[in-house]
């Protein structure tokens, strides 16, 4: 059983969260958690970097769209990157990237929020 880790960083006013794991119903609940308690309420911007995410199933599907919601705010600004195949497919079929940001690489999500 691999839990999920969640580190920190900030570039360009843009709050990066990388994740790495599987997400799954045994862990979604901690990683919201874990998420929620990272995020600051003057956080404008927020990314979700899933380059080492190797599974994720509708629990954390589910958790990035709770935590998405928490920035569909005017000027607020959310989206995930560095899909695996796998994992993207699993957005795409569910419908998530018609409803979330999904961008190719980390600098590019960064360029795309950053505070002019």
């Amino acid at each position: 059983q691999m839990d999920i880790d969640v580190k920190w960083e900030r570039k360009g006013g843009v709050l990066i969260a990388i994740l790495s794991g599987r997400i799954d119903s045994s862990n979604a609940e901690k990683l919201q958690g874990d998420l929620e308690s990272g995020i600051d309420p003057e956080d404008q911007a927020l990314v979700l970097d899933f380059e080492s995410v190797s599974f994720i199933g509708s629990a954390g599907l589910w958790v990035s769209l709770i935590i998405a919601k928490k920035f569909h705010k005017p000027g607020k600004k959310f989206g995930i990157c560095t899909l695996s195949v796998s994992v993207r497919k699993v957005i795409e079929v569910s419908g998530f990237d018609q409803i979330i940001l999904v961008y190719n690489s980390q600098a590019e999500a960064v360029n795309a929020f950053k505070s002019s």
